[in-house]
């Protein structure tokens, strides 16, 4: 299964992805309320990985090859694992806008390890639009954003994840170029299994999973849609659009994180941080507009009339 090329489509479905996993933060402050972090990040995985296998048998889709299952080793460690687990341990004493400024780097990591894993070379006015962003969210940070200048146990939970996450988005990227979105996703949450399992069935022996309505629906949220949708859409954007362009608009998913918090978690929203969400906006829109920011070396331009081979 190869993929083509598509920048605009690209966009459009890393548009979707973010949009869905914006409300992962909140939803993991809400489970991690009531049900133990370890849980709430292993057992979604667990869940998430039922319905990949019902959908790899469905769609009868032919077993990665070895080259292919080592790159899936590497996904599974970024997003089906590393992400979950120190996100989960972090919001459970943070708050979710919190978690979303600091999880601001993620773009410029993801960015990084494209240039590192995938081949990619974005041009200059592209990495000068990305820094642009980056340093707008720090610069808030520093000036009294919700880090006040310090770094907690919990912030270094988040920046864990962030690095952990911008490999598997990376590699993700280039896996779904042969496997597509939703097979990469899948067959990563089937690998982790061996691990994935023991812990969920040790945690919820530690301490019973026992929760309201709200931290059930969030479970099911980060279940069904953190841990399994979205990457749908999310790592085939990455493979049509380019990993480091499409990469970036996850710029605007703090934005959208703390519209949530607020909306559901009834954290405020300063002035500033209403500016500074609008100026990351403007450089997400130049990051698009730069051309051939999404280029691997071994990247052929397609004939007009090609179409996507699915």
């Amino acid at each position: 299964m190869t993929v083509t090329a598509r920048p605009g489509a690209g966009v459009a479905l890393g548009a979707l992805g973010v949009l869905a996993f914006s409300m992962s933060l909140p939803a993991t402050r809400v489970a991690v309320h009531t049900l133990d972090p370890w849980f709430v990040a292993f057992g979604r995985a667990v869940g998430a990985a039922l319905l990949a296998a019902a959908y790899l048998r469905l769609t009868r889709a032919p077993r990665p090859t070895p080259g292919q299952w080592r790159r899936l080793a590497v996904v599974a460690l970024g997003v089906v694992v590393g992400f979950p687990l120190f996100t989960s341990l972090a919001l459970t004493t943070q708050t979710s806008a919190h978690g979303a400024v600091v999880v601001t780097v993620l773009p410029a990591m993801t960015a990084v390890f494209a240039v590192l894993r995938a081949g990619e070379r974005p041009p200059p006015l592209f990495w000068l639009a990305s820094a642009a962003g980056l340093a707008l969210v720090l610069a808030f940070l520093a000036t009294g954003g919700s880090m006040r200048g310090t770094l907690s146990l919990a912030d270094l939970f988040l920046l864990a994840a962030v690095v952990l996450c911008g490999l598997g988005y990376a590699e993700g990227g280039v896996l779904a170029r042969q496997l597509g979105g939703a097979r990469t996703i899948c067959w990563a949450l089937l690998l982790s299994l061996p691990v994935t399992i023991p812990v969920t069935a040790v945690a919820a022996a530690a301490h019973h999973p026992r929760a309201g309505a709200a931290g059930w629906t969030a479970f099911g949220y980060l279940t069904l849609v953190s841990m399994f949708l979205g990457f749908f859409a999310w790592y085939a954007g990455l493979a049509r659009g380019g990993i480091a362009k499409v990469g970036q608009i996850q710029l605007v998913q703090p934005v959208l994180t703390l519209l949530w918090s607020a909306l559901l978690l009834g954290e405020a929203i300063t002035p500033a941080t209403v500016a500074v969400a609008g100026a990351v906006l403007v450089c997400v829109v130049l990051i698009q507009r730069t051309r051939g920011a999404a280029r691997p070396r071994d990247y052929t331009p397609p004939h007009p009339e090609q179409a996507v081979q699915r």
